[in-house]
């Protein structure tokens, strides 16, 4: 990771686009919508959960622990906005 604000703005990046997939959901299937608006409270937990992590690394002294939790930081991300992608396909059947 080059750098944590990019760190920060993928983050928010994904956020953004999750919560705007879930309104074109609610658009589309305006009976789901409290499913799809609870996807949505999950998406936004994840993204605080992730800052706090991002702010917060284990070893902040040791440059070689930083980026090998960076990195684990930013495949969590991924797996963990893929799983609400998911969600949202799912509830969108």
């Amino acid at each position: 990771m080059a750098n944590l604000r990019i760190l920060k703005k993928e983050i928010d990046y994904r956020l953004e686009e999750l919560v705007f997939d879930c309104d074109m959901a609610i658009y589309f299937q305006p009976n789901k919508e409290k499913e799809i608006f609870a996807l949505m409270q999950e998406g936004v937990e994840l993204r605080n959960d992730l800052y706090t992590k991002a702010n917060n690394p284990t070893e902040p002294h040791n440059a070689s622990l930083v980026r090998k939790y960076y990195a684990a930081l930013r495949v969590e991300m991924v797996d963990a906005f893929g799983k609400l992608f998911e969600k949202l396909s799912e509830i969108n059947k």
